[in-house]
């Protein structure tokens, strides 16, 4: 459903979260180590999420990512997606169709649509302080 980068652009969210919320910053290494991802691509994704203001990236020997703890409630899971994915996921035909829409509907539109709205309220309404709380308390997992 998300990209691979998308994906990543979560966990590491996540991470940094989790570390911010400890008074921590985290080293790019750090993340890719902690999301299973090559350091190089983890590189760009930091980059999209920075560019966009969900992580805050301090240059220097003390630097590293971080989100204020005041920001963790405000950041939802649907400004990740759309900083890496777009909103092509909220819109598009679940058969990949151009011509699909409410008066010429592909054979899946209306049970995708539905699939495909409850997904973005999920995703319009999840904090990454609420996942991140989930991590530090042991309740979620980003490794297998």
């Amino acid at each position: 459903m998300f990209s691979k980068a998308c994906e990543y652009g979560i966990k590491a969210t996540l991470h940094v979260a989790q570390q911010s919320s400890e008074g921590s910053r985290v080293g790019l290494k750090d993340i890719a180590t902690a999301i299973d991802s090559p350091e190089a691509f983890t590189a760009k994704i930091m980059q999209q999420l920075s560019r966009n203001g969900i992580v805050d990236s301090i240059k220097g020997p003390n630097g590293g990512f971080e989100i204020p703890k005041e920001k963790l409630k405000t950041i939802q899971l649907i400004q990740i997606v759309s900083a890496i994915d777009g909103d092509q996921l909220f819109y598009g035909c679940g058969l990949g169709l151009k011509q699909c829409n409410e008066q010429k509907p592909c054979p899946v539109h209306h049970k995708f649509k539905a699939i495909r709205d409850n997904l973005k309220t999920m995703l319009e309404t999840t904090s990454i302080e609420e996942l991140a709380l989930g991590l530090s308390d042991g309740l979620t997992f980003l490794k297998r």
